[in-house]
């Protein structure tokens, strides 16, 4: 199952994706606050979501997965 990883280490402020949506390779997926800076993590493969592994208030390094892919 492919699968969404976070492209840096910081805090989840918002999570855009959940599960049941379908999503396009591209899309924004989830945003990061890292030393005060906002970041968006697009899709990295177009599918449906079928889990959320983050909420908002979470701290992911990077290579964390994010989202799980159908």
């Amino acid at each position: 199952m492919p699968s969404i990883v976070s492209n840096m280490t910081g805090t989840v402020i918002d999570v855009l994706a959940q599960a049941g949506d379908s999503i396009t390779e591209g899309q924004d997926v989830v945003c990061l606050e890292s030393m005060k800076m906002q970041m968006f993590v697009p899709a990295t493969a177009a599918g449906k979501v079928t889990e959320v592994k983050v909420a908002a208030g979470d701290f992911v390094n990077e290579g964390d997965t994010l989202l799980v892919l159908e």
